[in-house]
């Protein structure tokens, strides 16, 4: 018996199997790129996005000759990320507005210290920021052209990625609880569309899917796709909370962080969205048909993007998977400290007009220096979201579980564990938001049961703190201060 997932991240899609035990035994990958056709701007041709998801399917389908062994598959995705398109056809009507996108940023500024923030706050869980899919749906609306009166008839849909994927495999306009509570129009107690939210955004109610369990069945795959499957989709999460799941985290005191584009660190709170104190997020951690759990959430929006960055954007690096050994080259940053606020600063901040910054430059200053204060940097802004929710949930946690590519990174792993002063733990299995999704799956599908998951997470290594405490303030101190100068940095430039 075998359970499938599909991985809909934001720079690539995954279709992986697992078995009963929930190893890995197959996989494909397809590149899903991103354009930047403005500063602040970050779009993706949501058509290229559902190719590339039909051709892994396809991939590892046909490299198994049958999928009679296939009891289901899970799909975890980038949340956020706003597609819009005509109901006929299935056809696009515009990019899809990935999560990084900061076009609503104005908008949301003028929002932010308002009355109107507080009560979205209370309703949501959810800090104004253009991080979430309200104001980028508004901005659709009002920029295309009939696409409001399309979308008030319902010929017209809106939707995040799950929906947008699920639309083309099952037919159905669905999306689960998870992904909703990521759009800034989702009732936090209520669970369900709120239609105060809705009238406030201005988003019609007809061009939103319908809201369903986490843990439940979509549908199966359409048959004139060409993939030859009988497995229904039967689970639904945003890509952060499938993480937390595939890390096998369902009750207080640890904390998980995935390190992919941006860096996502979620706790679970159990069964009361409680509202955080700290600038952290409340968030839906998965739902079934009679209840729903919940995770305070805090999203740094560049953690890998930043090596990336550094690859592609300066070329000071070949690979990514250099930057472990130009860290270890050296013993310190000699007091160079890169802030990645290249597309603003996330949790626990919430400023979109932070912009990055590299300071502490001298003569001596190389490369290595550079790509070691990256690499620093990432585990520092998990620092700050850890430390945010240990003073919400009034308890330091035990341990940080770490997921995602840039987990594989022993250098990365073991300064987060001293600048944390906690154990890091890694999984066997990098791969825990395709996992998650996967568990899903196989919880709504009979294969595994809720109890059993936490009993299959494998500890690949353990990281335990190195650095004594005055050298640990030290290195927070100096990131304290520089943060403190990028933030609202835009603002002073116009």
């Amino acid at each position: 018996m075998l359970i499938g997932s599909i991985d809909a991240g934001t720079t690539g899609v995954r279709f992986v199997l697992f078995d009963k035990d929930a190893r890995p035994i197959d996989s494909a990958c397809r590149d899903t790129p991103i354009d930047t056709p403005r500063p602040g701007w970050v779009e993706q041709d949501p058509e290229a996005y559902l190719n590339a998801t039909l051709g892994a399917l396809h991939e590892v389908l046909t490299r198994r000759g049958s999928a009679r062994d296939l009891a289901a598959i899970g799909i975890a995705n980038q949340r956020e990320t706003v597609v819009c398109w005509d109901r006929a056809t299935g056809k696009p009507l515009h990019p899809a507005i990935v999560w990084q996108d900061r076009r609503t940023a104005e908008f949301c500024e003028r929002l932010r210290d308002t009355e109107d923030a507080v009560w979205i706050r209370d309703r949501t869980g959810l800090s104004i920021d253009p991080y979430f899919s309200a104001s980028k749906m508004a901005w659709l609306l009002e920029r295309i052209d009939g696409l409001r009166a399309k979308a008030e008839a319902g010929d017209a849909l809106l939707g995040t990625i799950d929906s947008w994927l699920l639309w083309h495999l099952t037919g159905e306009h669905v999306t689960d609880d998870t992904n909703a509570s990521r759009t800034m129009l989702y009732g936090l107690h209520s669970r369900r569309w709120d239609d105060e939210l809705l009238s406030f955004f201005g988003i019609p109610r007809p061009a939103l899917p319908e809201i369903v369990p986490s843990l439940s069945t979509a549908g199966p795959v359409r048959a004139e796709l060409g993939l030859a499957l009988e497995a229904p989709i039967a689970g639904i999460l945003g890509d952060q909370q499938a993480s937390l799941l595939g890390q096998g985290l369902n009750s207080p005191g640890r904390a998980q962080v995935t390190w992919g584009t941006g860096a996502f660190l979620l706790a679970p709170i159990g069964a009361t969205p409680d509202a955080s104190q700290s600038g952290l997020l409340t968030t839906v951690a998965r739902t079934s048909a009679d209840s729903a759990s919940y995770a305070l959430e805090g999203s740094v929006f560049v953690a890998g993007a930043a090596i990336q960055w550094l690859q592609d954007g300066l070329g000071i690096l070949a690979t990514a998977a250099d930057s472990e050994a130009l860290a270890r080259s050296i013993d310190s940053t000699e007091g160079v400290v890169f802030v990645p606020a290249l597309t603003g600063l996330g949790a626990p901040h919430w400023d979109p007009q932070a912009r990055g910054m590299l300071i502490g430059l001298t003569r001596g200053t190389r490369r290595a220096h550079v790509v070691r204060a990256a690499l620093e940097a990432i585990a520092l802004q998990t620092h700050d979201v850890v430390r945010a929710m240990e003073q919400d949930c009034d308890r330091q946690f035990s341990e940080l579980r770490v997921g995602g590519g840039a987990a594989a990174n022993d250098f990365l792993c073991q300064f987060q564990s001293d600048v944390l002063g906690i154990p890091v733990a890694r999984p066997k299995n990098l791969e825990t938001t395709a996992l998650g999704a996967a568990y899903a799956a196989g919880i709504a599908s009979g294969v595994w049961l809720d109890d059993a998951i936490a009993t299959l997470w494998r500890e690949g290594h353990r990281f335990d703190p190195r650095l004594h405490a005055a050298g640990r303030e030290k290195l927070i101190n100096q990131w304290r201060r520089a943060v403190e100068r990028a933030l609202s940095w835009h603002e002073e430039d116009v």
